[in-house]
């Protein structure tokens, strides 16, 4: 068994070793590397760094100018036309109740609202049995 743990320290030497070597490689490697690259000018530094930032600039106001047209577009376009939909809804109500109230009067009856609206279910009951029997035959 000896032998054993003596090989197994070895390896384990010769890994720590090993590891040691290659982390001393990869810095000479990596001041190597550094030393290839070319870096920027402060000239070319700045140019950059204005283009970049203008690029950045055009970009939000054209978010800017799309994000005001959609709004605007939602406010005065879809708004406008669910208003136009809520009237006209509005409206046949109010020609509907007109109507039955006009009716009521040329038959000389006073009723009130609950009743021209009980009256109005019942017509719409009668008119669609009517209707589904004329169907059916």
């Amino acid at each position: 068994m000896p032998k054993e743990t003596k090989k197994q320290d070895s390896k384990k030497q010769a890994s720590k070793k090993q590891d040691t070597k290659n982390k001393k490689h990869f810095m000479k490697d990596f001041k190597a590397e550094l030393k290839r690259v070319i870096w920027p000018t402060p000239k070319q530094l700045l140019n950059n760094t204005v283009a970049v930032i203008t690029v950045v600039l055009i970009t939000a106001a054209i978010v800017f100018v799309l994000d005001f047209v959609f709004e605007s577009m939602n406010t005065y376009g879809i708004d406008k036309l669910k208003e136009v939909v809520d009237a006209s809804s509005e409206n046949t109500t109010d020609t509907n109740t007109a109507n039955y109230i006009e009716l009521n009067a040329t038959d000389g009856t006073n009723t009130t609202a609950d009743e021209n609206a009980t009256t109005n279910e019942a017509t719409n009951e009668t008119a669609n049995e009517v209707a589904d029997t004329n169907s059916v035959e």
